[in-house]
């Protein structure tokens, strides 16, 4: 079996994949940058053991983080632990994919896997929208190269930031409302985060594919979120919340052969 490692700034998520490419299962697990390989190591035995799996049945394994301190302790885990060299995912790295931007290696790793993933589920010009502790536009050209995206602030870090610095706005359901025109506090919050995260998709989106000339270009939600904001739009042609493990899985392959 081969494990997906995506480590992003709040949560991680961990997928383990069957022979034939089939996701049989996945965890999500809050990122400390702090954890040292001996503590990943118990969460990682013991999210297995809870569901029945053992790490013996891992021959293989890959990492895309965004947290340089815990992708180094990740690689000390998964060498010990599982006896292989896990595959490192990395802008730098020839997976097949022209990056036409000045600075390839400035692009994270998710990124990355999320263009790869989505160029060969849904073919070129493919969008991805990844609803994060950052929102990523990722984009795919139709001569297959990723020219990059948008970034902006994530809708729970917006919604955080709110319920932190303003007194009167409590905490609320971070759901999408019925409808734009908020008729309470908690209805008013609830379109400006979510409607608003929509909203900001949608422009972003139109602009982009504006300025490649794809007017067609197929866009995928993906992340934690991509379901509560596309409630509150049809901009998505899919939601895949899987995406990011695909393309780690997926780098691994290529990078394999």
């Amino acid at each position: 079996m081969f494990l997906a490692i995506d480590v992003g700034n709040t949560q991680s998520t961990l997928g383990l994949f069957n022979d034939d490419g089939s996701l049989e299962h996945g965890w999500r697990m809050a990122t400390a940058a702090t954890d040292t390989s001996d503590m990943l190591h118990s969460r990682l035995y013991g999210y297995f053991a809870k569901d029945g799996y053992s790490l013996d049945d891992v021959a293989d394994a890959a990492v895309a983080s965004v947290v340089p301190a815990l992708q180094r302790a990740w690689l000390v885990c998964l060498r010990e632990q599982l006896g292989c060299e896990p595959v490192v995912v990395s802008a730098v790295a020839d997976y097949g994919m022209p990056i036409d931007m000045p600075r390839p290696v400035t692009v994270g790793a998710d990124r990355i896997a999320n263009a790869i993933a989505a160029e060969q589920t849904y073919g070129a010009p493919v969008i991805v929208v990844d609803f994060g502790t950052a929102t990523n536009i990722d984009v795919v050209d139709e001569h297959g190269a990723y020219r990059g995206g948008a970034i902006s602030p994530g809708l729970m870090l917006s919604a955080n930031a709110l319920f932190s610095k303003a007194a009167k706005l409590a905490s609320i359901p971070v759901i999408a409302p019925g409808r734009a025109l908020g008729d309470t506090t908690e209805t008013a919050m609830q379109s400006g985060l979510v409607i608003g995260a929509a909203a900001q998709a949608e422009g972003l989106v139109s602009r982009i594919k504006a300025e490649l000339g794809c007017p067609d270009a197929t866009v995928v939600g993906t992340g934690g979120l991509a379901r509560t904001v596309s409630a509150a739009t049809d901009l998505f042609d899919a939601i895949d919340p899987d995406l990011t493990l695909r393309g780690i899985r997926e780098i691994w392959l290529r990078q394999a052969k």
